[in-house]
């Protein structure tokens, strides 16, 4: 049994679930791959693009690998929709590789969470922009205070 509690907890209303989108930024923007995998089910199951993930060890060994390629890693998520246990962001993120090339990644993740506010399943679906550094919009971690919405393109 999961003894982690980690609020809010569903079901949600639109200010828990806004809350929870923004714990998951902020905990993303950290990069700190054990801090993240805290949110997740000791046994909770990802699909992120072409990869499928299982567990909390298994988040922790492929958020290190994603941060150790995707440097200078910012972002930003939306609320999109909820209900009950059950949350859909989008989001956009942007990084530069190890030969010094920014990206813009742009992408949608349904959320589920069980009765502890972990989330037991994710999917993310990601689709990638080559960028020019001067075109960067993302920087760092999102100000306090500032949860205004996210660009479309």
């Amino acid at each position: 049994m999961e003894e982690l509690v980690h609020p809010p907890v569903p079901p949600f209303t639109r200010e828990t679930a806004d809350a929870k989108v923004r714990a998951a930024e902020d905990a993303w923007n950290t990069r700190e791959p054990r801090r993240v995998a805290l949110a997740y089910t000791e046994d909770s199951v990802w699909r992120n693009r072409d990869t499928f993930v299982t567990g909390r060890a298994e988040i922790v060994a492929f958020l290190t690998a994603k941060w150790e390629r995707e440097l200078d890693y910012a972002l930003r998520k939306s609320l999109w929709a909820f209900t009950g246990d059950r949350i859909a962001v989008r989001f956009q993120y942007e990084c530069r590789d190890t030969t010094g090339q920014w990206w813009r990644s742009y992408g949608n993740e349904l959320w589920e969470f069980d009765e502890h506010g972990l989330m037991r399943r994710r999917e993310a679906s990601i689709n990638d922009l080559r960028i020019r550094e001067s075109d960067r919009r993302i920087f760092g971690p999102r100000p306090d205070g500032d949860w205004t919405g996210i660009p479309l393109h």
